[in-house]
């Protein structure tokens, strides 16, 4: 690994940590991954066709971990304006911003309490339609609804940006062919 690809403070390279690299040499697959062409898959930003992709979906899953280790996966879904169309899950304002909406839950707060002691954040985007998906991780700050996110999400109490630091695509292999049937996710009336 070249000195100009690791960050000198941590020793570790920005497109993978020391575990992946000793798990890469015991468990050696059909890819060869290092750091002349992880890069090349693993981008600190996100492409123009990746923002389409997740700003289309209608959910994603977040995973946090709080400075403790204690971890959490969590489902978020798109909410419904007052007329019943449905609201985006998230924008990406730029290609290094994704920001989503905090509604009102069951009051645990624990992919933001995680996210309030560590602020690395992993994002899984998912289209069992298609059977595609991608995956964004970054850093969280929760913060209140600027303007226009109060005016797209208006019962949000809070947003979450991620500034994003790996974004890639990921490969199809045994991801289940589901069809998400339109309105399916809407509030029950």
């Amino acid at each position: 690994m070249s000195d100009d690809k690791i960050n000198m403070t941590t020793g570790e390279d920005p497109h993978s940590h020391r575990g992946e690299v000793l798990m890469r040499d015991r468990y050696p697959g059909p890819y060869w991954w290092d750091s002349g062409n992880l890069p090349r898959m693993v981008q600190p930003r996100l492409s123009p066709s990746m923002i389409r992709f997740i700003e289309n979906l209608p959910f994603f899953f977040v995973a946090t971990a709080s400075d403790r280790g204690h971890c959490d996966a969590s489902f978020r879904g798109r909410d419904y304006d007052a007329a019943g169309r449905p609201l985006p899950a998230l924008r990406a304002p730029d290609p290094q911003t994704v920001i989503f909406p905090d509604f009102r839950g069951n009051g645990l707060y624990q992919s933001l309490g995680n996210i309030l002691t560590n602020p690395q954040i992993g994002l899984l985007f998912m289209d069992f339609d298609r059977q595609r998906r991608a995956r964004v991780n970054g850093r969280a700050s929760i913060l209140p609804p600027p303007d226009w996110a109060a005016a797209l999400w208006p019962a949000a109490q809070s947003v979450v940006q991620v500034e994003v630091q790996q974004a890639f695509g990921n490969c199809a292999a045994r991801i289940p062919r589901m069809r998400l049937y339109e309105g399916s996710d809407a509030p029950f009336s």
